[in-house]
């Protein structure tokens, strides 16, 4: 047996990261065998928006992040892509990809077929309930920083299932 002080960090955070995302799925696929698909979507997004403030914060401190370092594209932008990077598992964050095509636009692009909750929810039988909480969750982390956002499109039902593509902006309005 490997002693588990022979664990990289990266093997911790992937095993971390993945733990929580198993438990996430668990918990919304409990919440739609009890009460249906439209309580876990509402649930989940409930969850999400009051988990975004502690998570955010508890990222800018990892980070070593002040909220005057938020004030520009720059900082937030990168703070999104790092934080995002630090608490998901490579195995999920890489293909996610992220590029700054306008001044305060920030465009996001799954790989195609390669977002978690579509492959999970498209195995489970769900996704034509699903609604998705992935880009959601950007949006309310962003929120939580007192930054105005507009998600276009905003993706109500999972954008991968309904296109075939999940890609679009969030747009910063930035003093």
């Amino acid at each position: 047996m490997r002693d588990p002080a022979e664990v990289t960090k990266d093997e911790l955070r992937e095993l971390l990261g993945k733990g929580w995302l198993t438990h996430d799925g668990a918990w919304f696929l409990s919440v739609a065998g009890e009460l249906g698909m439209e309580a876990a979507n509402r649930f989940n997004k409930a969850a999400i928006k009051g988990m975004a403030p502690f998570e955010t914060r508890r990222t800018m401190k990892v980070l070593e992040v002040e909220p005057e370092d938020l004030q520009d594209m720059k900082g937030i932008a990168g703070f999104v892509t790092a934080g995002l990077g630090l608490i998901m598992p490579d195995s999920v964050i890489t293909r996610l990809l992220f590029d700054f095509p306008g001044e305060n636009v920030m465009h996001w692009e799954w790989e195609p077929g390669e977002c978690f909750a579509y492959k999970s929810m498209k195995q489970m039988g769900q996704i034509d309930a699903y609604e998705c909480g992935v880009i959601y969750r950007i949006e309310c982390w962003v929120e939580s920083l007192g930054i105005d956002v507009e998600v276009k499109p905003r993706p109500v039902k999972c954008l991968m299932n309904e296109s075939g593509e999940c890609a679009g902006d969030f747009i910063f309005s930035l003093a």
